[in-house]
């Protein structure tokens, strides 16, 4: 390609000097500054926000069953129960709301019962509301509550005015699945770092 300006031929656009030359973006211009380390910073975090995506997808197309299963490791790796054996499920039919339940003491004096719902719809209060409310009834005072999607402000709101309630959505139980290397496999990148003791 020829580009001819006032008779003069240019044997390829990059001879060309641009008369209203465009500025590079802004974040263009900040990566271009930025260090080696906050590069590769920047790229671990897009990495892992890819992943999170991905693991969601596979949490939405797994069985319910399976998924009160991940819970329940995800759980287990979080440090509740001595040992997985303390983390029993029992979702299924008429199980009340209640898909897990966990022994914090080896006498089993002490649970903490799990809801796991695999939904791609927003959790609202009356969900939570009546998983709390089933805790009494079987004389527990702590339960989790773990959705693929999220939570309603009410519902929030709700777990937040009442006492050993937890909420956890899908964004938070993906990125704990990442923290815990559950569904996810890991590799170490070599990364070279001057010695400057072996000059001295």
């Amino acid at each position: 390609m020829l580009v001819i300006f006032n008779g003069v031929k240019l044997s390829k656009l990059a001879d060309a000097v641009a008369l209203d030359p465009q500025p590079e973006s802004i974040e263009d211009d900040e990566l271009a500054r930025s260090s080696p380390d906050d590069r590769l910073e920047q790229a671990l975090n897009e990495i892992r926000e890819s992943v999170a995506e991905e693991l969601l997808e596979n949490l939405l197309q797994v069985s319910p069953a399976r998924f009160e299963v991940i819970v329940l490791d995800v759980l287990h790796r979080l440090g509740y129960g001595g040992h997985r054996g303390d983390l029993q499920r029992v979702g299924g039919t008429g199980d009340g709301g209640i898909d897990g339940i966990i022994s914090l003491d080896k006498l089993g004096l002490e649970k903490v019962y799990v809801q796991a719902k695999r939904w791609k719809g927003t959790v609202g209060s009356a969900e939570v509301r009546g998983f709390y409310g089933a805790l009494p009834e079987q004389k527990v005072k702590r339960g989790v509550f773990i959705t693929t999607s999220g939570f309603t402000a009410h519902a929030r709101d709700y777990a937040n005015k009442v006492e050993g309630l937890v909420l956890v959505d899908g964004d938070r139980l993906v990125h704990l699945m990442i923290d815990n290397d559950i569904g996810v496999s890991s590799r170490l990148l070599k990364l070279p770092k001057l010695d400057m003791d072996y000059f001295e």
